[in-house]
């Protein structure tokens, strides 16, 4: 009777079980670059499904224009200028002991984990390298990737693997592009700069120890995160799955080149070839849950951590203006969508700005976790559900450096001011003009004042930023 009782009452228990978080990043990728974004180009059928079978955003945002500030903001759910995290550090610059989240900012994975979820990160941290900002410290009871800004998907010599590499110079001190003579490996001298040297000390870690990993990037960490859900499928878990793909370095693998050898420029073509080879580890992910008949308790979310680099990557923000690094809607509005079937409506589009500040509140709500503090995010949920009406947020305000933006309903203040260009405040109505190509500052100079307030108001709240990159 005893051993009746105890059975019973871990089968209530594991019926009770507070739902899944599986929160899917892609490093890079554009706004337009999905077939449920409007691309015929590149099938993302597994991507697709989430919006599918959720509910796709088609005004996400996130907090930066590049990686490690956006993954700040993400994994506080505060704008990571509270805490003085600006800036993006790369190559040797994130090991600077400065350089990383601060101890004292309580992270997703934390919050989950002190309410008894088993927590994992596998893919790209890039929020320090520093011993001090190790995942690990961060909440996570489980990390397998590399902490810097990116990593080659294979070592040299970049077998079974098509390879395109920024370059200062060709072969002879020519410029343009060169193309070796098994046409396998492709250097180009566009960018002006060479690669850079991802793997520099950057390892491929589990927990804290280096390991030797032969399989191609995007399949390893695929392996590693169906093993996570397959190991803790019987409790409540958050799985942060961080690819790098489709982050340079361009490295499409021999199966994937094939798929879209009509695509005639070979750059696109080896962008394609990565993004699908994303997608079908996305379906893995996808499949593994399904497998472990986990579908319906678990909540997957995806989206990109900014916009994509058009000129490195061929990643298009098709129909926005720009793209990563700056603060038109190609470097902020990213693909942004969610699942968990039986909760959130299928098929569902929702046209209301969100952020993924969000994700912090949404998690934290579903596994019923009280906050312990105030954050900038707000629960989706009930907005999904039709439980709340209305817009989850008044405002959005960005900050880097001397880039600046702030969205309030449809109107959208910016500066972005190039090298040797003006920092003059920008005005855009984004219901009239999504592209952003008719500033109208001049001519609603009202609304303008009214929105540089609101934005200094806002940024007496911030912190000058705690780290900076020197100046060489």
């Amino acid at each position: 009777m005893r051993f009746l009782l105890l059975f019973l009452t871990l089968t209530l228990n594991a019926s009770e079980q507070p739902p899944n978080i599986v929160l899917l990043l892609a490093d890079d990728l554009g706004y337009g670059e999905l077939g449920c974004q409007g691309n015929a180009e590149i099938p993302t059928p597994h991507i697709d499904s989430i919006a599918k079978n959720g509910v796709r955003f088609t005004q996400g945002y996130v907090t930066a224009a590049f990686c490690s500030a956006s993954r700040a903001g993400m994994m506080t759910g505060r704008y990571q200028t509270r805490f003085g995290y600006e800036f993006n550090p790369i190559g040797d610059h994130n090991e600077d002991p400065m350089a990383g989240l601060p101890r004292s900012e309580r992270t997703l994975a934390r919050h989950l984990h002190d309410v008894g979820y088993t927590t994992g990160l596998v893919g790209k941290w890039h929020l320090g390298g520093h011993a001090k900002f190790h995942p690990i410290r961060h909440g996570f009871d489980e990390f397998f990737g590399f902490t810097h800004e990116g990593h080659y998907f294979l070592p040299p010599l970049y077998k079974g693997m098509t390879t395109w590499l920024r370059r200062k110079a060709l072969p002879g001190n020519a410029r343009g592009r060169f193309t070796s003579a098994d046409g396998k490996l492709i250097y180009s001298t566009h960018m002006g700069h060479d690669e850079p040297a991802y793997d520099a000390n950057n390892p491929i870690v589990r927990g804290g120890q280096p390991v030797e990993e032969k399989a191609h990037l995007t399949d390893a960490f695929t392996r590693e995160a169906r093993d996570f859900i397959g190991r803790h499928h019987d409790k409540p878990f958050f799985l942060y799955l961080a690819y790098n793909a489709v982050h340079s370095p361009l490295q499409g693998t021999d199966a994937y080149m094939k798929k879209f050898a009509h695509i005639e420029d070979i750059q696109r073509r080896i962008f394609a070839a990565m993004l699908a080879h994303l997608d079908d580890s996305v379906g893995a992910v996808l499949a593994e849950l399904r497998k472990r008949g986990l579908e319906k308790n678990t909540l997957v979310i995806f989206l990109s951590d900014n916009g994509g680099p058009t000129r490195e990557l061929t990643s298009s923000n098709a129909p926005l203006r720009d793209g990563k690094g700056s603060v038109y809607e190609g470097g902020l509005r990213v693909p942004f969508m969610m699942q968990w079937p039986g909760t959130l409506p299928a098929g569902e589009v929702y046209r209301q700005p969100v952020i993924s500040l969000d994700l912090f509140a949404t998690a934290a709500a579903i596994a019923q976790a009280p906050l312990k503090r105030k954050i900038d995010g707000v629960n989706l949920v009930p907005y999904l559900t039709g439980k709340q009406t209305g817009a989850p947020h008044t405002s959005l305000y960005w900050r880097i450096a001397n880039k600046a933006a702030y969205r309030k309903g449809d109107w959208k203040l910016l500066r972005n001011p190039r090298r040797d260009q003006s920092d003059a405040w920008e005005l855009y109505n984004l219901a009239e003009d999504l592209a952003e190509t008719k500033n109208l500052a001049a001519t609603h100079t009202e609304k303008l004042e009214e929105l540089r307030a609101e934005w200094d108001q806002l940024n007496t709240q911030m912190i000058e930023p705690i780290w900076t990159r020197p100046r060489r």
